[in-house]
């Protein structure tokens, strides 16, 4: 068999697949559907350093391509995730990827700096997708604001890789990836979701509680396509940082495609809400796929897209 191991910034992995941040609980709430032996990593769900209630419903809807969510960060907070959350993952049997979120450099610190003591946690994944207090816009969006956040985490993650999910909204991926590195990034995740909205036409309310959300699902995985390519071909393996690749992954074809746009993981979030089983399939197809390009890792065939010509 062909080998499905990955190193991310030290850490290794048993394959590729990866549960995505907010689709899959806090660590083990899909281990009734999936022996998570079978996956290479879970990411827990966003941590703010408070607990929040997030959005009022409906904050998850459908679209023909996909999902539409606008959660609003619902998550029990720093404290209670420490206490009654993180200690399940003593005896999993996969990595532990840990989410984090704020709305200022603080509430980041607070987190990032839990996260890089808590001895279950293999790395700290940084979801720069939030506005900031102090000015309204995100994080990821702007490369001055993303390195001055880096500046205030880095120093705080000292034992654990860093990681950071970039947001597809940003005008230049490749510069916010860039910026990122600069930064401290050890691995990019790209991509978030797509700023997107939905009206009802018959009420022409809003779907969405608040309005607008973000656009996930298999829609929007050529786009992501183009941004892996892009962003590995242009800063990401010149500076030897992987890319977990995220969007719309729903088969090992989808997983495959990105593996050879330059992502060395993949993680999958929509597809778990239509059938938590399909990372174990996903991972025996990319196994079996492998195979039959003649190779003896997966690793051989991180960026190995060949042009038309």
């Amino acid at each position: 068999m062909a080998d499905l191991s990955v190193t991310l910034a030290g850490v290794r992995l048993a394959n590729p697949v990866i549960l995505a941040a907010g689709t899959c609980g806090y660590v083990r709430e899909l281990a009734d559907a999936i022996p998570l032996s079978r996956i290479g990593a879970v990411t827990t769900k966003s941590i703010t350093a408070e607990s929040r209630d997030g959005n009022a419903p409906w904050r998850i809807i459908d679209s023909p391509a996909g999902m539409l969510n606008a959660i609003g960060l619902a998550n029990v907070g720093l404290d209670r995730f420490l206490a009654e959350k993180l200690p399940t993952a003593r005896d999993l049997p996969c990595r532990l990827f840990g989410s984090v979120a704020g709305h200022c450099a603080s509430e980041y610190t607070r987190v990032a700096s839990a996260f890089d003591t808590a001895a279950e946690i293999a790395a700290v994944e940084l979801n720069v997708s939030c506005p900031n207090t102090a000015d309204g816009l995100q994080f990821g969006e702007h490369p001055d604001a993303l390195r001055a956040l880096l500046a205030e985490v880095k120093p705080c993650v000292r034992s654990k890789p860093l990681f950071v999910k970039l947001s597809p909204n940003a005008p230049d991926i490749v510069r916010m990836a860039a910026a990122a590195i600069e930064g401290g990034a050890q691995a990019l995740v790209v991509a978030n979701t797509f700023t997107a909205m939905a009206i009802d036409v018959e009420t022409r309310a809003f779907r969405l509680s608040r309005g607008r959300g973000g656009l996930s699902g298999p829609g929007i995985h050529p786009i992501v396509v183009r941004m892996v390519h892009d962003v590995h071909r242009q800063v990401a393996a010149a500076a030897g940082v992987p890319i977990i690749a995220l969007g719309g992954v729903s088969n090992w074809s989808d997983a495959a495609e990105f593996i050879l746009a330059g992502a060395s993981a993949v993680a999958m979030g929509t597809a778990l809400f239509i059938d938590p089983r399909s990372p174990a399939r996903v991972a025996d197809g990319l196994a079996k796929w492998v195979e039959r390009q003649g190779c003896r890792s997966v690793g051989e065939l991180v960026g190995a897209a060949r042009s038309a010509g």
